[in-house]
């Protein structure tokens, strides 16, 4: 079959490739590995539909996990069905997606409540309200807020001060704040404590961690 497969790809069941195209995939033959995302793509994409819930999602994850199975195809070893190992693969990517859009969704929730009024696109207004911050607060911000790492542990990530990051961590919730109510009318000015400056130690304007030296998830 021009798809490498002994079987139809359109039920539900998965038929195995011929040993003679893995192989010549894996020895970089592009036309065999054409043979097999062509065996494999419709499954797989039914597979990541369902897994994500989302179409759309499903069809840019398909195109990962081919991305990702080109690049490992020297790593199949034969131990299991080459199908298996094209569906482990696809389900990692799935799964790295899920996670990718929990982090974004927590970004969200890190994000002041938006006043009364009609409810903003909250995935633009997230994404607008972080990339208005500088680099320094940004990632900061994103460290401890969306990744949930500790004040102690973003430090050794930004190899700065412990003190340093709870400052800037601090004047990204400020200017957050600032950049909502400035969005919504209720303040003249877009920027937030104009004359705060970045502690490179634990001194003034720093929020003081959780007890067990992790943010508090209500801390904003």
């Amino acid at each position: 079959m021009d798809c490498g497969c002994s079987g139809s790809t359109k039920g539900p069941r998965v038929e195995e490739p011929e040993p003679a195209v893995v192989r010549a995939a894996m020895d970089g033959d592009l036309a065999a590995f054409e043979r097999l995302v062509r065996c494999y793509q419709a499954h797989v994409w039914r597979f990541l539909r369902h897994l994500l819930g989302d179409a759309a999602l499903a069809e840019d994850v398909t195109q990962e996990t081919f991305l990702r199975l080109y690049q490992r195809l020297p790593t199949f070893a034969g131990r299991s069905r080459f199908s298996t190992w094209v569906f482990r693969v696809a389900r990692n990517a799935g799964v790295d997606a899920l996670r990718a859009a929990r982090r974004h969704d927590r970004l969200l929730a890190a994000l002041p409540p938006p006043p009364p009024g009609p409810p903003p696109e909250a995935r633009v207004e997230a994404m607008a309200a972080v990339a208005s911050l500088t680099p320094k607060l940004r990632e900061a911000l994103l460290l401890v807020e969306v990744f949930g790492f500790t004040y102690r542990e973003a430090a050794e990530v930004l190899r700065v001060p412990e003190g340093t990051v709870k400052s800037r961590v601090f004047q990204a919730r400020v200017r957050l704040v600032a950049w909502r109510d400035a969005g919504s009318g209720s303040s003249g000015s877009g920027s937030a404590a104009p004359g705060h400056k970045e502690s490179g130690g634990s001194g003034s304007g720093a929020v003081a961690p959780a007890p067990d030296g992790r943010r508090s998830t209500g801390e904003l």
